[in-house]
């Protein structure tokens, strides 16, 4: 486990998305607790979504697809500013985000870890090649809507647990929808 994971520090929330507290990144993803988190939808002006394949190494899920990315808001910065920094971090771009809407879920993901977030989910365009960051992700694409939920029925496996249930929740309609407020 990395330095920087060890002291990453994690905003505890409670269900209406209160802040309770602060606790280390790692021990938070042990013990399940509740905490603030984001993800990233980027599509391009055809309606495509982009996914990334987190790098092998990453401390949970490596080798899956999933959103272009996700994380955690650190204690000093808002959601929209972790969104636009992680993105950067990750893929290499910004792009203008807007926040869509909210979901909260409690999953187990690879390593004994649980993803327990309150999660606020941001949705952008962007129309180039990515630059990644190899430490974050081995690979990118773009697949429309429809083909990526074709894709979860068949070969469920290969995608991380939290973009199943966030693509489950809010379902194939509004991804779609969210897609077409940029084309």
């Amino acid at each position: 486990m990395s330095l920087i994971m060890q002291e990453e520090r994690l905003i505890l929330v409670d269900e209406q998305d209160n802040k309770v507290g602060i606790g280390s990144k790692m021990q938070v993803h042990q013990q399940g607790a509740l905490h603030r988190a984001f993800s990233v939808f980027i599509f391009d002006s055809q309606g495509r979504l982009m996914l990334q394949q987190r790098a092998s190494g990453k401390y949970h899920s490596g080798g899956l697809w999933t959103n272009a990315c996700c994380g955690h808001p650190r204690p000093d910065e808002s959601n929209l500013e972790a969104a636009t920094r992680r993105l950067d971090e990750e893929m290499g771009f910004t792009c203008t985000l807007q926040e869509v809407d909210q979901i909260l879920y409690r999953v187990d993901v690879s390593n004994g870890l649980i993803e327990n977030e309150y999660n606020h989910t941001f949705i952008g365009l962007f129309n180039r090649i990515p630059a990644l960051n190899p430490d974050e992700a081995e690979g990118w694409k773009w697949m429309t809507v429809s083909d990526i939920f074709d894709a979860i029925n068949h070969s469920p496996l290969q995608f991380t647990a939290w973009f199943k249930v966030i693509l489950a929740h809010f379902g194939q309609q509004a991804i779609e929808q969210w897609a077409e407020y940029f084309r």
